[in-house]
Protein backbone atom coordinates (compact mmCIF):
# COMPACT_ATOMS: atom_id res chain seq x y z
CA UNK A 1 0.00 0.00 0.00
CA UNK A 2 1.25 3.62 -0.52
CA UNK A 3 0.95 6.37 1.07
CA UNK A 4 -2.01 8.21 2.30
CA UNK A 5 -2.64 11.27 -0.70
CA UNK A 6 -4.14 13.32 2.36
CA UNK A 7 -0.69 13.56 4.55
CA UNK A 8 0.96 15.29 0.99
CA UNK A 9 1.09 19.50 1.12
CA UNK A 10 0.58 20.70 -2.26
CA UNK A 11 -0.02 19.37 -5.90
CA UNK A 12 0.75 15.41 -6.17
CA UNK A 13 1.87 15.40 -9.93
CA UNK A 14 -0.49 11.87 -10.98
CA UNK A 15 2.25 9.75 -12.40
CA UNK A 16 3.43 9.56 -8.74
CA UNK A 17 0.00 7.68 -7.92
CA UNK A 18 0.06 3.82 -7.98
CA UNK A 19 -2.35 2.43 -10.75
CA UNK A 20 -3.84 0.32 -8.15
CA UNK A 21 -4.25 1.47 -4.35
CA UNK A 22 -4.11 4.58 -5.90
CA UNK A 23 -2.41 6.29 -3.15
CA UNK A 24 1.14 7.73 -3.58
CA UNK A 25 3.90 5.33 -4.72
CA UNK A 26 5.79 3.76 -1.89
CA UNK A 27 8.72 1.30 -2.92
CA UNK A 28 7.89 2.04 -6.60
CA UNK A 29 8.25 -0.20 -9.90
CA UNK A 30 7.49 0.44 -13.70
CA UNK A 31 5.91 -2.01 -16.28
CA UNK A 32 7.23 -1.86 -20.27
CA UNK A 33 3.91 0.41 -20.54
CA UNK A 34 5.95 2.67 -18.10
CA UNK A 35 2.44 2.51 -15.52
CA UNK A 36 3.89 2.67 -11.62
CA UNK A 37 2.98 0.85 -8.62
CA UNK A 38 3.78 0.46 -5.40
CA UNK A 39 5.66 -2.87 -4.93
CA UNK A 40 3.50 -4.98 -2.61
CA UNK A 41 0.05 -3.59 -4.99
CA UNK A 42 1.65 -5.10 -8.52
CA UNK A 43 2.80 -7.72 -6.91
CA UNK A 44 -0.51 -8.78 -4.68
CA UNK A 45 -2.36 -7.90 -8.19
CA UNK A 46 0.32 -10.25 -10.40
CA UNK A 47 -0.72 -13.25 -8.25
CA UNK A 48 -4.07 -13.84 -9.62
CA UNK A 49 -3.47 -11.49 -12.90
CA UNK A 50 -1.47 -11.82 -15.79
CA UNK A 51 -1.89 -8.38 -17.00
CA UNK A 52 -1.70 -4.66 -16.51
CA UNK A 53 -3.78 -3.24 -13.78
CA UNK A 54 -4.27 -0.08 -16.19
CA UNK A 55 -4.15 -1.00 -19.86
CA UNK A 56 -4.51 -4.88 -19.86
CA UNK A 57 -1.50 -5.34 -21.39
CA UNK A 58 0.04 -8.92 -20.84
CA UNK A 59 2.73 -8.15 -17.88
CA UNK A 60 4.65 -10.59 -15.88
CA UNK A 61 6.97 -10.06 -12.31
CA UNK A 62 10.19 -10.26 -14.72
CA UNK A 63 9.05 -7.58 -16.65
CA UNK A 64 9.32 -5.23 -13.85
CA UNK A 65 11.75 -2.55 -13.60
CA UNK A 66 12.54 0.33 -11.22
CA UNK A 67 11.01 3.88 -11.81
CA UNK A 68 12.30 6.26 -13.96
CA UNK A 69 14.78 8.58 -12.10
CA UNK A 70 13.52 11.83 -12.50
CA UNK A 71 10.18 10.38 -11.24
CA UNK A 72 12.02 9.25 -8.56
CA UNK A 73 13.52 12.35 -7.72
CA UNK A 74 10.13 14.01 -8.32
CA UNK A 75 8.72 11.88 -5.31
CA UNK A 76 11.62 12.18 -2.85
CA UNK A 77 10.73 15.73 -2.88
CA UNK A 78 7.18 15.37 -1.88
CA UNK A 79 6.71 17.35 1.07
CA UNK A 80 4.49 15.04 3.45
CA UNK A 81 3.18 15.66 7.23
CA UNK A 82 4.01 12.98 10.09
CA UNK A 83 2.46 10.15 10.63
CA UNK A 84 2.12 10.83 14.16
CA UNK A 85 0.33 13.61 13.39
CA UNK A 86 -2.89 13.21 14.93
CA UNK A 87 -1.08 12.60 18.60
CA UNK A 88 0.44 16.15 18.28
CA UNK A 89 3.41 16.36 15.85
CA UNK A 90 3.39 19.18 13.45
CA UNK A 91 6.51 18.06 11.24
CA UNK A 92 6.29 18.59 7.67
CA UNK A 93 9.20 16.90 5.65
CA UNK A 94 10.52 15.69 2.13
CA UNK A 95 9.15 12.04 1.56
CA UNK A 96 12.78 10.83 1.50
CA UNK A 97 13.54 11.76 5.04
CA UNK A 98 10.05 11.13 6.45
CA UNK A 99 10.79 7.28 7.57
CA UNK A 100 13.93 8.43 9.51
CA UNK A 101 12.36 11.58 11.23
CA UNK A 102 9.22 8.69 12.28
CA UNK A 103 11.69 6.64 13.83
CA UNK A 104 12.59 9.51 16.41
CA UNK A 105 9.51 10.92 16.54
CA UNK A 106 8.49 12.49 20.13
CA UNK A 107 4.97 11.70 19.22
CA UNK A 108 5.25 7.98 18.38
CA UNK A 109 3.23 5.74 19.92
CA UNK A 110 4.98 3.17 22.09
CA UNK A 111 4.44 -0.22 23.79
CA UNK A 112 4.72 0.19 27.82
CA UNK A 113 7.77 -1.62 28.85
CA UNK A 114 6.28 -3.00 31.74
CA UNK A 115 5.16 -6.83 31.46
CA UNK A 116 1.27 -7.34 31.26
CA UNK A 117 0.60 -3.48 30.78
CA UNK A 118 -1.48 -2.68 27.29
CA UNK A 119 -1.18 1.20 27.49
CA UNK A 120 0.39 2.68 24.32
CA UNK A 121 2.10 6.28 25.43
CA UNK A 122 4.30 8.81 23.22
CA UNK A 123 8.07 8.64 23.46
CA UNK A 124 7.77 12.07 25.14
CA UNK A 125 5.15 10.35 28.06
CA UNK A 126 6.35 7.04 28.46
CA UNK A 127 8.63 8.03 31.20
CA UNK A 128 6.00 10.02 33.19
CA UNK A 129 4.01 6.74 32.35
CA UNK A 130 6.01 4.39 34.10
CA UNK A 131 6.17 6.36 37.25
CA UNK A 132 2.80 5.54 38.17
CA UNK A 133 2.11 2.02 35.59
CA UNK A 134 0.50 0.14 37.94
CA UNK A 135 2.11 -2.43 36.47
CA UNK A 136 5.55 -1.20 37.33
CA UNK A 137 7.28 -3.25 39.68
CA UNK A 138 10.19 -2.60 42.33
CA UNK A 139 12.29 -4.61 44.47
CA UNK A 140 10.68 -4.96 48.43
CA UNK A 141 12.23 -2.15 50.70
CA UNK A 142 12.01 -4.55 53.87
CA UNK A 143 14.33 -7.34 52.78
CA UNK A 144 12.67 -10.22 51.65
CA UNK A 145 14.09 -9.57 47.60
CA UNK A 146 10.42 -10.17 46.27
CA UNK A 147 9.83 -7.60 43.07
CA UNK A 148 6.49 -6.30 43.32
CA UNK A 149 4.01 -4.57 41.67
CA UNK A 150 2.77 -0.90 42.68
CA UNK A 151 -0.52 -2.13 42.93
CA UNK A 152 0.69 -5.31 45.42
CA UNK A 153 2.35 -3.01 47.73
CA UNK A 154 -0.80 -2.74 50.30
CA UNK A 155 -1.23 -6.31 50.00
CA UNK A 156 2.52 -7.80 50.50
CA UNK A 157 3.30 -9.13 53.23
CA UNK A 158 7.20 -10.66 53.63
CA UNK A 159 6.43 -13.00 56.29
CA UNK A 160 3.64 -15.17 54.23
CA UNK A 161 5.47 -14.46 51.06
CA UNK A 162 8.58 -16.24 52.15
CA UNK A 163 6.67 -18.96 53.95
CA UNK A 164 4.70 -19.95 50.59
CA UNK A 165 8.09 -19.71 48.67
CA UNK A 166 9.33 -22.46 51.70
CA UNK A 167 6.09 -24.55 51.22
CA UNK A 168 6.71 -24.25 47.26
CA UNK A 169 10.47 -25.36 47.94
CA UNK A 170 9.69 -27.97 50.49
CA UNK A 171 7.01 -29.50 48.12
CA UNK A 172 9.45 -29.85 45.16
CA UNK A 173 11.61 -30.97 46.96
CA UNK A 174 9.27 -33.68 48.59
CA UNK A 175 8.38 -34.70 44.36
CA UNK A 176 12.77 -34.69 43.57
CA UNK A 177 13.29 -37.11 46.56
CA UNK A 178 10.46 -39.54 45.51
CA UNK A 179 11.54 -39.28 41.83
CA UNK A 180 14.79 -40.42 42.97
CA UNK A 181 13.70 -42.95 45.52
CA UNK A 182 11.76 -44.17 42.74
CA UNK A 183 14.74 -44.68 40.16
CA UNK A 184 16.97 -45.84 43.29
CA UNK A 185 14.14 -48.90 43.40
CA UNK A 186 14.27 -49.44 39.76
CA UNK A 187 17.85 -49.37 39.37
CA UNK A 188 17.71 -51.79 42.43
CA UNK A 189 15.28 -54.08 41.50
CA UNK A 190 17.04 -54.13 37.69
CA UNK A 191 20.14 -54.93 39.48
CA UNK A 192 18.43 -57.82 41.78
CA UNK A 193 16.97 -59.44 38.60
CA UNK A 194 20.51 -59.67 36.80
CA UNK A 195 22.03 -61.04 39.69
CA UNK A 196 19.29 -63.73 40.27
CA UNK A 197 19.96 -64.44 36.78
CA UNK A 198 24.06 -64.72 36.91
CA UNK A 199 23.31 -66.81 39.98
CA UNK A 200 20.97 -69.34 38.44
CA UNK A 201 23.80 -69.47 35.49
CA UNK A 202 26.10 -69.90 38.05
CA UNK A 203 23.99 -72.42 39.50
CA UNK A 204 23.45 -74.67 36.20
CA UNK A 205 27.80 -74.17 35.60
CA UNK A 206 28.31 -75.93 39.36
CA UNK A 207 26.08 -78.93 38.84
CA UNK A 208 27.41 -79.20 35.17
CA UNK A 209 31.20 -78.84 37.09
CA UNK A 210 29.83 -81.61 40.00
CA UNK A 211 28.47 -84.08 37.00
CA UNK A 212 31.52 -83.88 35.53
CA UNK A 213 33.70 -84.54 38.56
CA UNK A 214 31.58 -87.05 39.48
CA UNK A 215 31.87 -89.05 36.46
CA UNK A 216 35.82 -88.40 36.94
CA UNK A 217 35.41 -89.38 39.86
CA UNK A 218 33.83 -93.11 38.96
CA UNK A 219 36.87 -93.20 36.24
CA UNK A 220 39.58 -92.71 38.67
CA UNK A 221 37.79 -95.47 41.02
CA UNK A 222 37.79 -97.76 38.14
CA UNK A 223 41.47 -97.22 37.43
CA UNK A 224 42.27 -97.22 40.93
CA UNK A 225 40.31 -100.73 41.11
CA UNK A 226 42.01 -102.15 37.98
CA UNK A 227 45.18 -100.84 39.16
CA UNK A 228 44.61 -103.04 42.62
CA UNK A 229 43.74 -105.99 41.17
CA UNK A 230 46.77 -105.87 38.85
CA UNK A 231 49.36 -105.57 42.04
CA UNK A 232 47.24 -108.04 43.59
CA UNK A 233 47.72 -110.55 40.67
CA UNK A 234 51.40 -109.62 40.36
CA UNK A 235 51.93 -109.97 44.40
CA UNK A 236 50.20 -113.38 43.96
CA UNK A 237 51.94 -114.28 40.69
CA UNK A 238 55.82 -113.74 42.44
CA UNK A 239 54.32 -115.44 45.74
CA UNK A 240 54.00 -118.51 43.68
CA UNK A 241 57.04 -118.01 41.72
CA UNK A 242 59.31 -117.39 44.96
CA UNK A 243 57.18 -120.90 46.88
CA UNK A 244 58.12 -123.01 43.61
CA UNK A 245 61.50 -121.72 43.32
CA UNK A 246 61.51 -122.76 47.15
CA UNK A 247 60.16 -126.33 46.41
CA UNK A 248 62.97 -127.21 44.13
CA UNK A 249 65.51 -125.67 46.35
CA UNK A 250 64.08 -128.27 48.97
CA UNK A 251 63.78 -130.98 46.52
CA UNK A 252 67.67 -130.15 45.14
CA UNK A 253 66.64 -129.53 41.76
CA UNK A 254 67.59 -126.42 39.79
CA UNK A 255 66.35 -124.14 36.89
CA UNK A 256 66.57 -125.83 33.43
CA UNK A 257 69.11 -123.94 31.06
CA UNK A 258 67.15 -123.44 27.57
CA UNK A 259 69.36 -126.89 26.39
CA UNK A 260 67.99 -128.64 29.10
CA UNK A 261 64.40 -127.08 28.84
CA UNK A 262 64.12 -128.13 25.16
CA UNK A 263 64.61 -132.29 25.22
CA UNK A 264 63.83 -134.08 21.98
CA UNK A 265 60.44 -134.90 21.28
CA UNK A 266 61.01 -138.86 21.11
CA UNK A 267 62.56 -138.31 24.46
CA UNK A 268 59.91 -136.10 26.10
CA UNK A 269 57.54 -138.74 24.93
CA UNK A 270 59.07 -141.45 26.48
CA UNK A 271 59.88 -139.58 30.37
CA UNK A 272 57.90 -137.19 32.23
CA UNK A 273 59.45 -136.51 35.73
CA UNK A 274 58.91 -134.42 38.48
CA UNK A 275 61.48 -131.55 37.44
CA UNK A 276 60.51 -131.32 33.90
CA UNK A 277 57.03 -130.83 35.23
CA UNK A 278 58.02 -128.33 37.96
CA UNK A 279 60.03 -126.17 35.00
CA UNK A 280 56.50 -126.08 32.90
CA UNK A 281 54.86 -124.68 35.92
CA UNK A 282 57.31 -122.05 36.59
CA UNK A 283 57.69 -120.95 32.56
CA UNK A 284 53.63 -121.04 32.56
CA UNK A 285 53.58 -118.16 35.75
CA UNK A 286 56.46 -116.61 34.13
CA UNK A 287 54.26 -115.94 30.59
CA UNK A 288 51.45 -115.33 32.89
CA UNK A 289 53.43 -112.66 34.73
CA UNK A 290 55.04 -111.13 31.55
CA UNK A 291 51.12 -110.75 30.26
CA UNK A 292 49.96 -108.98 33.18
Amino acid sequence: MGYDLERFVGYVNEGLLCCVCRDVLEDPLQAPCEHAFCSSCIHGWLIHHNNCPEDRLPLDISHLRPLFRYMRNDLARLQVRCVFRPQGCEVICALESVHRHEQQCDYALLNCSNAGCPVQVSRRSLEAHLCVCEYSSRVCASGCGYTILNTEEAQHNCVSELRAELDMLRAELDCKVEEVRHEMESRLDSQRRHMVQKESLLRSEVDELKGQLSRVMSDVRVLLGAERARRQELERAELEKAELLELLKKEGLRPATPSEAAPPPVEMQRKTSPRSLALDCIKRKNREVTVI
